[in-house]
């Protein structure tokens, strides 16, 4: 057994259009701490989002831990858990119809960060009233519409925590 952190990380992502202005949403959680990060782009896709929030919360972590991780996103959780994203990986970043992988950037800087901890995966029904799951939903909201409101924004956004 390791004696890693044990980190409880929800994540999510949203997207006006798709592509459009979006946002992400992460909540890192060690025993009773939270931190709160948020962000987006000017012109993105829902599924970059929810690369993003999964991303930046493991960047967050300065040390190796233990992450329990949290979405309601079935694109990022079977890329993980079904291993698509490491057979892409191997593949050049093709399918196994050949065609070429979305969002390689994103996913090899998951897995990178991946390697970095000890991840599990869970995904969660989105808007079906899980605590975490809607703050996170409304911190991708929220910065979103940054972006989409005034058509700037900042990239990344901690609590300060």
């Amino acid at each position: 057994m390791t004696n890693f952190k044990n980190i409880d990380l929800y994540c999510d992502g949203a997207c006006a259009g798709n592509p459009g202005p979006g946002g992400w949403g992460a909540i890192l959680r060690y025993g009773a701490r939270e931190k709160e990060l948020s962000g987006g782009e000017a012109q993105t896709t829902n599924n970059r989002m929810e690369l993003t929030a999964l991303i930046e919360g493991l960047r967050a972590l300065n040390q190796r831990c233990s992450v329990r991780v949290w979405t309601d996103s079935e694109y990022v959780a079977n890329g993980i858990n079904k291993g698509w994203a490491r057979g892409w990986q191997r593949n050049g970043w093709r399918k196994s119809d050949k065609k070429p992988a979305l969002n390689p950037d994103l996913w090899e800087a998951l897995l990178e960060e991946i390697d970095r901890h000890d991840v599990t995966v869970h995904w969660v029904r989105g808007h079906s009233g899980h605590p975490e799951n809607e703050r996170c939903d409304r911190l991708a909201v929220q910065a979103r519409d940054q972006f989409r409101d005034q058509g700037s924004g900042i990239r990344n956004q901690g609590d300060g925590n």
